[in-house]
């Protein structure tokens, strides 16, 4: 009778604390989680990830290459056009001092050059200077561009006016004011010319006068 009181009083104890311990210890456990990545896949992973690196690497490589190629060729471009078109400046310069000479021999007369020996040897020394300097231009690659009887050509031309010239083609070079100069394949200054009229039409029907960029004052 005792014993089984005993047993009831036991049964109607709070729990003990080592128990309490036990049964929040589980309740705090992690939740179970994936398993962990091996070792193999990790090795994958940092191989990727290399491989992203080694190919941006290689890109921005390619991309400088290609821009150090272009600079080099542009590079190159300006060195030769500094070779060619250097002298521009100097010759455009120096064709007021050629065209200076051909006007100082045109105004002498012939006759005046028979009967004046000292008129004639200072023609012929001024004519020499324009042949010498007219050889320098040809060494250094500078062209006359002396155009009468061609047909106008706006890009090397500049028209003044408009003349009859019945017997010469529609639009063709009659006369020459100027001459022009070209260097390589830059002009320098256009040949300033008359431009004929009341000819023969072109095969086209078109009048090379008619061209964009010209400028033609017809004269009365």
């Amino acid at each position: 009778m005792v014993n089984d009181q005993k047993k009831a009083d036991d049964e109607g104890q709070e729990p003990k604390v080592d128990e309490i311990e036990a049964v929040s210890e589980a309740s705090e456990a992690p939740a179970p989680t994936e398993a962990e990545t091996s070792p193999e896949e990790a090795r994958i992973e940092a191989l990727e990830i290399e491989i992203e690196r080694l190919k941006e690497l290689h890109n921005n490589a390619v991309r400088a290459a290609a821009e150090y190629d272009n600079a080099a060729k542009r590079a190159q471009r300006e060195l030769q056009d500094a070779r060619k078109y250097g002298v521009t400046g100097l010759v455009r310069d120096l064709l007021g001092i050629v065209d200076n000479l051909q006007r100082a021999v045109a105004a002498v007369p012939e006759d005046a050059l028979q009967d004046n020996e000292q008129l004639k040897t200072l023609v012929t020394g001024v004519e020499m200077i324009e042949r010498e300097l007219q050889g320098i231009f040809e060494k250094h690659h500078i062209e006359v561009v002396d155009p009468k009887g061609d047909p106008f050509d706006p890009h090397l031309h500049e028209a003044m006016f408009e003349m009859p010239a019945p017997d010469q083609p529609e639009g063709s070079v009659v006369q020459v004011v100027q001459v022009g100069y070209r260097l390589h394949d830059r002009l320098l200054r256009p040949a300033r010319v008359g431009i004929g009229k009341g000819g023969p039409k072109k095969a086209d029907g078109t009048e090379p006068s008619d061209a964009p960029g010209s400028h033609v004052d017809t004269e009365a």
